[in-house]
């Protein structure tokens, strides 16, 4: 693991207490709302290839390292000393990291205690499932009351989520949501219980997933993204079929089924 504790770095990395292969990444600029800046985005992007190439990771959090924060957007400040070339090339780091974290083989969860916004935003619609506090009131894509648009995946991955009508209506408005209304709008999946953090929540959620082997929750999500880039439900179901068949050989399948004719929980070793 790159790192194991927030003191000098933008963005860090820490096993989930009690769970297995499930690991956190917490967004550790508390200062400024953890504001996208380019030392968080170097930080991030190490946590990210770290998941990328460790097999024993079954799940991802991302999160932040202070409570009732998530991640506030660019940093502004920091933009303001960019030229427009320093700007174009963040902004196809960021795209690419996003694209990366959307497209790791694990399940992804976004844990959103506070502000999601613009590139915050986009950052949570990257991950697979997204998960909100109680009393979260800002989440949203407000690029167009500053003059930009949405630039790290907004425009794209928004109106995939939710339809073409309703991601429009949020970003021609830049209006922020609350936690009931991101649910409702289908920006979010989940709404974390009064009392208790989304953190709190996407560790329950993960905790379920930690139970599954971990081939075939690979083999699952690879099923459904590439089905979904498919324009017919047959044309899904090949890929479907072929990740199916690649699991039959597998040592965990296997183990399933004595642990099932034992009448135990399986141990999978994701082999």
């Amino acid at each position: 693991m790159p790192v194991t504790n927030g003191t000098k770095t933008q963005a860090y990395m820490q096993k989930a207490k009690g769970l297995s292969g499930v690991y956190c990444v917490a967004l550790n600029r508390p200062d400024v709302k953890n504001a996208l800046s380019k030392q968080l985005l170097e930080d991030l992007d190490k946590a990210v290839a770290f998941v990328a190439s460790n097999t024993a990771t079954r799940v991802l959090i991302i999160h932040s390292s202070t409570p009732g924060s998530f991640c506030a957007g660019a940093d502004l400040k920091e933009r303001r000393t960019m030229s427009n070339e320093d700007v174009v090339q963040f902004l196809n780091d960021l795209t690419d990291l996003f694209n990366r974290i959307a497209k790791l083989t694990v399940p992804t969860i976004a844990a959103i205690d506070g502000p999601a916004l613009g590139g915050g935003l986009e950052l949570a619609l990257a991950c697979d499932i997204r998960i909100v506090a109680h009393d979260v009131d800002k989440i949203s894509l407000p690029e167009c009351r500053i003059g930009i648009i949405p630039g790290a995946g907004g425009t794209q991955r928004l109106p995939r989520l939710i339809g073409a009508s309703r991601a429009k209506e949020l970003i021609f408005t830049g209006r922020s949501l609350n936690a009931q209304q991101a649910l409702d709008w289908g920006v979010v999946d989940h709404i974390a219980e009064p009392g208790t953090s989304a953190l709190d929540k996407a560790c329950a959620l993960a905790g379920e997933m930690q139970g599954c082997a971990p081939l075939a929750l690979t083999a699952a999500k690879e099923a459904i993204m590439k089905g979904l880039a498919e324009e017919t439900v047959e044309a899904g179901l090949v890929h479907e079929r072929s990740c199916y068949q690649r699991l039959l050989g597998t040592r965990d399948r296997m183990e399933a089924l004595e642990a099932f004719c034992q009448k135990r929980r399986p141990v999978f070793k994701g082999e």
